[in-house]
Order: C-alpha cells, then structure tokens, then sequence
C-alpha cells in the first residue's frame, strides 16, 4: 500500500523540501505520513471548494502548490481550510518555492517549456528565475502566451520589438525585472509586477508580460499529475476542476 510517505520521497527526487526559500513552509503540512493513498487531488491552491472537491472524490490527500499554512495560526474558526481538512480527515501536501525552483520538474521549466523556450537553465540572479531562447517579435510571443496559457487576457509593453531571450519567473516576480536585464532578456515573462517594476522595465528598454499569478502557475499541475501517475500507477491523480482565480476580463 503506497502511503503519503512514499509522494513525499518522491518528490525529494525532483524538489527536495530543503531547497526551498527561508520563508516558506513545505512538505506535508496535515495529515500524518503513514495514511494509505489511493486518491489524490491536485490543485495549485487549496480553498474550501477544493477540499468539498476532494471530499466528494473521497481523496486522502490534496497535493497543492501554495501552502494551506503559510503565516502563524492563531485561532481556527470551523470554515478555516486546515480545520476543514482535519475535520474530513483529509491530508495536505504542499510544494511551493522548491517546486518553482526545481531545475528537472518545477513550474518556471513547464512556463518556459509551454510557451515554446529552448535552452532552458536557471538564472543566476533573482529569485526563482529561469531564461530561455526564442527567436520572435513581443507581440507574436505575447498572443503565443496568451493561447499556450489560456487565458483569457494578459499585460505586455513592446519596448524591446525583438526577443531572443526570455526570463520567466512565474507568479509574482515583478522584483526580478533588474536580474532579468543583467541576464541579458529581453523580456520578462510573469503574473505579477507592479507599477514600478513596470517603468524601471521601460527605462532599460525590456519588455514585459504579465499573464496572472494564476495562469503561470497553474501550468504545472496537469504536468505533475502525469509526473506522479506515471511514478505510482496505483493510485488516481485527478486535477483539481474547481480550483481557479475567478479573474475575468471585459
């Protein structure tokens, strides 16, 4: 019987939990490492719909992206989600920056490998960055984010017309924009940056795309589904349906 111990080992494969940032908080974060698994589910957050998802999927276990526990607990109310997932008796695995950072299977390498980069590697500056080749024009690779993504709209500048170089860092990686110039990008391709970041993107002449914090993430869970299916046939991944932002654009 394969048991939530076996996924955590598994993942240190790929996205050992001690490569990620100070802050953050990974690994299994409810539940205990010996329960049984036979049915997972997979969501890059998980919300009070996704627990009722998985409760209703009778899951043992959600595998997310961003931690159900990040800052301090102080009190938990009934409509908390770890309070949520305990009651249902419902496990939580989290794997966050070490999954953003992972070199062989991370979300930055699925958004660069989903919007067509080759030559992938990880940036020697920043946080969470990786750069790749592409030989287009910013509007071309900005309709071709927009369709790999699907989203339903994004953000770009087309101050640098040209691109051959692309640093993604998914999420919100605004703050990368003066590592991805010294990386020599010509674009920035991420979901979150601010107004700010925006106009010092201007000033060095490097474009910008910013196609949701969603969007950038959300590209790897169909990918480690495949990635955990293929390792423990035994058991159903099953990404999550109801697991969305519920940004719309008019």
């Amino acid at each position: 019987m394969t048991t939530i111990k076996d996924i955590l080992e598994f993942f240190e494969e790929f996205a050992p939990v001690d490569t990620a940032m100070d802050f953050d908080n990974c690994g299994l974060l409810v539940g205990n490492q010996n329960t049984p698994i036979t049915r997972v589910l997979v969501a890059l957050d998980i919300t009070n719909e996704v627990v009722d998802e998985a409760d209703k999927q009778n899951a043992q276990l959600i595998i997310s992206h961003h931690p159900v526990i990040f800052n301090a607990i102080k009190r938990l109310d009934a409509n908390a989600v770890p309070y949520r997932l305990a009651q249902k008796n419902i496990s939580a695995v989290c794997m966050h920056t070490n999954l953003d950072l992972s070199e062989s299977f991370g979300v930055n390498t699925c958004l660069a490998n989903a919007v067509g980069l080759k030559n992938i590697k990880p940036c020697k500056s920043g946080e969470c960055m990786f750069i790749g080749d592409i030989s287009t024009d910013i509007e071309s690779f900005a309709k071709k984010v927009k369709e790999n993504l699907d989203c339903n709209g994004l953000r770009y500048t087309d101050v640098k017309k040209k691109i051959n170089k692309v640093a993604v860092s998914s999420g919100a990686g605004g703050s990368n924009v003066p590592f991805a110039f010294a990386e020599g990008a010509d674009v920035l391709l991420t979901g979150e940056i601010k107004h700010h970041e925006i106009l010092l993107a201007n000033e060095l002449g490097m474009s910008i795309i910013d196609a949701g914090h969603f969007k950038t993430e959300d590209i790897v869970i169909s990918s480690l589904c495949r990635k955990l299916s293929d390792r423990f046939s035994n058991i159903s991944f099953t990404k999550s349906k109801v697991c969305n932002d519920k940004i719309k654009y008019i």
